[in-house]
């Protein structure tokens, strides 16, 4: 049975909720969520109904925190796994009939104190069929920041996770973790086809980091990605468009399928082949890339610690909440290690 489909990277504006109280903020998102629905509605009914897979950006429910601590963006902007706003979400997948992903700030009742930026698949059903929480983050609590514990409560599988449908393997990479290539790699040695990347990056004419990363990660690991980013992020202190433009869809030769410009729009849409796909992976020869990969050779490397795992539990796994200038202090130190082990040279003194 041939699989095909079209997949959406949708386009649309984040409205931010950092200068909003708790109460208003709350009722900022559900508007937020309400102003989705309508978009996915209207897309589904233009492009027609073979649309079953909508990708929507990173920060599209509240924006990302400005110099909020901890405490006050969870209660802010962070959302319950059994929370009325995936309830909302849920309507939409269900309504449209769609699988939806995209990207949240959400509460764990494992780590009462943090918040985890979480990228989810809902299934046409309404339910949350994936749950990927982002490992890499410059300024947000990742599962690696509390590592032992998460693998405790969640075990080694929860961290990259692939979820099989009939829309082929599905899997979540989130903002720049695209530019990280030992995460797609790992969700397609778990099976992944497809990886669904919620991006809120910046906009460019010209080919960005991000940008180029999308291609690598989709020839490199013969997948399909559908990358979202926002149209804009309005209601915050920095010029709107910055994070602008590029959603697209990328085959699995690496190929740009379709491309969105500036502003808010569903152009970037297109037919997603699993059965090419899957035909592809299984032809031998020297453009099969996933098969011919040699993974003992690299294993000694990726054994050395750079940035360090649970930097926010002591030493008997419970959270120690740091403030956010934990992450420069950390990165700093990671650079000096990295100096010392011989990896990176110091920067020499002009004097």
């Amino acid at each position: 049975m041939s699989i095909a489909y079209t997949a959406v990277a949708l386009q649309t504006r984040c409205f931010a909720v950092n200068k909003l109280n708790e109460a208003d903020a709350r009722q900022k998102i559900y508007d937020n969520i309400r102003r989705v629905a309508g978009q996915v509605q209207g897309t589904k009914g233009f492009v027609g109904p073979s649309v079953k897979m909508v990708v929507l950006p990173e920060y599209f429910l509240t924006s990302f925190p400005m110099g909020e601590s901890f405490a006050q963006w969870k209660e802010k902007a962070a959302i319950a796994q059994d929370g009325k706003e995936y309830e909302m979400l849920g309507e939409i997948a269900q309504k449209n009939q769609i699988y939806l992903s995209g990207n949240v700030y959400e509460l764990d009742p494992h780590f009462s104190d943090l918040y985890f930026q979480t990228s989810f698949i809902l299934g046409p059903s309404g339910d949350c069929i994936l749950r990927y929480r982002r490992l890499v983050s410059m300024f947000a609590p990742t599962p690696h920041d509390v590592l032992d514990k998460y693998l405790d409560i969640y075990g080694a599988d929860s961290l990259f996770p692939v979820v099989k449908t009939e829309l082929g393997n599905l899997a979540c990479v989130a903002s720049e973790e695209i530019l990280y290539p030992e995460i797609s790699r790992c969700l397609v040695m778990n099976g992944a086809e497809v990886l669904l990347h919620s991006s809120s990056e910046v906009g460019s004419v010209e080919l960005t980091p991000k940008d180029i990363a999308k291609r690598a990660r989709a020839v490199e690991n013969l997948a399909y990605v559908v990358s979202s980013n926002s149209a804009g992020i309005a209601d915050i202190d920095f010029p709107a468009e910055s994070t602008d433009g590029m959603s697209k869809l990328v085959d699995f030769k690496g190929r740009v399928m379709a491309e969105a410009g500036m502003g808010e729009t569903m152009v970037a849409n297109a037919e997603i082949d699993i059965t090419a796909l899957r035909r592809y992976r299984n032809k031998p020869g020297m453009g099969n890339i996933l098969s011919r990969q040699r993974n003992e050779l690299f294993s000694a490397h990726y054994n050395q610690t750079v940035y360090p795992a649970n930097t926010m539990l002591n030493e008997n796994k419970e959270v120690n909440l740091p403030d956010r200038s934990h992450f420069i202090a950390t990165q700093m130190q990671t650079i000096k290690n990295l100096q010392t082990n011989g990896v990176i040279e110091a920067e020499q003194s002009d004097e």
